[in-house]
C-alpha cells in the first residue's frame, strides 16, 4: 500500500461562448478546476493512473522519453528525497495532474481554470492553450532553470500565518536585503521569499507584530522573488519559441488573477509568474465574482480544496478522481 507522508503544504503544494455569471435566479452550475503547485508530490503518485488506464500508462511512457530519464520510477517507487528534487518534482506534478484530466475523458468539462505556480503549466494543457509535449518540455525547463537559479545565491522561503497581507509587504519592505511578498495563499496566509538573512529577519519582526507563525520551510530557492530573474530569462526564450493555442475556456493566472483567453496575454503572464507573486486568494475570489460555484481540485493531495474553502467558505469543493 502506498502511504503519503505528511509535509506542510508549500505551495509554491477561446473561442467559446460565456455563460452569464452564477445567481442564484439563474442556478448556472459553473465548473472551476484548479491544479496544485510544488509541495503535493508524494511517493506512488500516478502510479493507480498508470495500473487502470491504457491512455495513461501510454501518456506516461512519453512522458520517460520526453523528459530522458524514467520519472515513472521515481514517481511510483522512487525515495522521498529523489521526489524532492525541482527537476523532477514540477515535471511529476505536472504528468499527475495532466493525465488525471485526459483520463477523465468527458468528464473534464471546466468552465474556467487556475493554476498554483507550477499548477499554471498543468491548467494551460488541461484547457488546450497547450500540448501536452510543449507543456512538459516548459516544465522540465521552468525546473532545470529555476534550479539554477538557486544554486546562484542563497535564498528561502517562510509560511507566514495570522498576519494581513498589507502588514506582511510592509515588513517586508522595511527589511534589509531582499524579501517579498510570494504566495497569497488565503486570508491569514502569505508565503515570504528572498534572500535567508532577509527572511530571518522578517520572520522575527512578523512573530513581534503578532503573527501565529512565521515558519522557514524546507525548499531550494527564493521562488517568486527578484531572485528567480536569471530562471525567467531562460525560461522567456523557451516560451517565446513555443506554439500557444486559444484555450478551450480562460485561465485566471497567479500574474493578472483575471479570466485569460489571448494567447500572447497568456505567455506575457507566464514568463513573468516566475518573480512576481502567485495571487491565488484574488485569483479564487474573481473567480467565484465571475461565477465559478464548484472547484473540483486535478492532481496530487487537498491543499487547493483547504485553500479554497478558506477564501470563501461557501465555495464547493471537490477531488477529481476516476472509477
Amino acid at each position: 500500500m502506498v502511504t503519503r507522508p505528511f509535509s506542510f503544504p508549500i505551495l509554491f503544494l477561446i473561442e467559446i461562448v460565456f455563460l452569464p455569471p452564477y445567481t442564484k435566479a439563474n442556478s448556472i452550475l459553473m465548473k472551476a478546476y484548479v491544479f496544485p503547485g510544488q509541495g503535493a508530490q508524494f511517493t506512488g503518485m500516478g502510479l493507480d493512473l498508470y495500473e487502470n488506464s491504457p491512455l495513461a500508462q501510454e501518456l506516461f511512457e512519453d512522458a520517460n522519453e520526453i523528459l530522458g530519464f524514467l520519472i515513472t520510477d521515481i514517481m511510483f517507487e522512487g525515495e522521498a528525497e529523489d521526489l524532492k528534487q525541482t527537476k523532477v518534482t514540477q515535471p511529476a506534478i505536472f504528468l499527475h495532474s495532466v493525465i488525471l484530466a485526459k483520463v477523465l475523458g468527458d468528464d473534464f468539462r471546466p468552465e474556467m481554470v487556475a493554476g498554483h505556480s507550477l499548477g499554471e503549466l498543468s491548467a494551460l494543457v488541461a484547457n488546450g492553450a497547450l500540448n501536452f509535449e510543449d507543456g512538459l518540455k516548459l516544465v522540465s525547463q521552468r525546473a532545470q532553470a529555476m534550479q539554477k537559479a538557486c544554486e546562484l545565491q542563497p535564498s528561502t522561503m517562510a509560511a507566514v500565518l495570522g498576519l494581513d497581507d498589507d502588514l506582511v509587504e510592509n515588513v517586508c519592505k522595511a527589511t534589509e536585503g531582499i524579501v517579498v511578498a510570494a504566495n497569497y495563499n488565503c486570508p491569514g496566509q502569505l508565503v515570504i521569499s528572498g534572500e535567508v538573512p532577509a527572511v530571518e529577519a522578517a520572520c522575527e519582526s512578523l512573530k513581534e507584530a503578532g503573527a501565529r507563525r512565521a515558519l522557514l520551510l524546507p525548499v531550494g530557492g527564493a521562488f517568486h522573488s527578484p531572485l528567480m530573474e536569471p530562471a525567467r530569462e531562460e525560461l522567456a526564450a523557451a516560451i517565446e519559441a513555443t506554439t500557444f493555442n486559444v484555450p478551450n475556456c480562460p485561465i485566471y493566472q497567479n500574474v493578472s488573477t483575471t479570466a485569460v483567453t489571448d494567447p500572447e496575454e497568456i505567455k506575457k503572464n507566464l514568463i513573468a509568474q516566475l518573480t512576481a507573486p502567485v495571487k491565488w486568494t484574488q485569483s479564487v475570489q474573481n473567480m467565484i465574482a465571475d461565477g465559478a460555484t464548484l472547484f473540483t481540485e486535478v492532481g496530487p493531495g487537498k491543499v487547493l480544496q483547504g485553500l479554497v474553502k478558506k477564501i470563501n467558505r461557501e465555495a464547493e469543493t471537490a477531488g477529481a478522481g476516476i472509477g
